[in-house]
Order: C-alpha cells, then structure tokens, then sequence
C-alpha cells in the first residue's frame, strides 16, 4: 500500500497560522514553529485581555458613581447599600451613566433612597 502524504492539508494549517501571526516582530511571522507559539500566546493575552477590560470599566463607573455622590455628601458604599434595600435595580453602568449624562435623573435616584 503507497503512502498517504499530508502535504496539501499541513501546507493549508501553516498557512493559517502564519496569516494569524501577520504584523509580528522577528521571525515569528516567518518560521511556522516560532509563528504557532506566538499566536497561542497572543491568545493567551487577548483571553486575559477581554477579563482586564471588564475589570477596568467596573473601575471606571464606580469611580464616576462615586465622584458624582460628592454634592449629596454619600459614600459609594454607602450608596449602593441603600440601593439594594430600597430594591431598585440599576446596575453599576446605568448609574455612571446617569450620573455623566443625566444628572438630574441620577439626582433622583440619590433622593429616592436618601
């Protein structure tokens, strides 16, 4: 029996990595060896990447949230505290939002709590 040579179907894999791996330094857009382990690394970090953006925006509203209680003489904890007693469901986005682009209406969630 001949052998079965897997030229065609390895030639298209490493074509697929090494078009993944276009725009990267040295020889790791060249060398399919170097090529493959950059790519799964730069998976690696946009995985990481995607869960640090989250983590970022979290800190960005609570901050705008905060910074906005400062003329109802509220901390952010405290804020949310009463947010959850009073059973008013705004989640931390919303409130940032609020608080840049409608201060009135984000005015009128402190003083329904309060």
């Amino acid at each position: 029996m001949s052998r079965a040579k897997g030229g065609v179907i390895t030639r298209h894999r490493h074509k697929k990595i090494l078009a993944a791996a276009k725009g990267f330094q040295g020889t790791n857009n060249r060398l399919y060896k170097r090529a493959s382990d950059a790519v799964l690394h730069a998976g690696e970090y946009a995985f990481a990447g995607r869960n640090q953006r989250a983590r970022d925006f979290r800190r960005l509203w609570i901050s705008r949230i905060n910074v906005a209680l400062k003329p109802f003489e509220l901390r952010y904890s405290e804020f949310i505290k009463k947010l959850v007693t009073a059973k008013i469901e705004l989640d931390r986005k919303v409130l940032a939002d609020l608080a840049v682009n409608a201060p009135s209406a984000f005015e009128a969630v402190v003083r329904k709590i309060v």
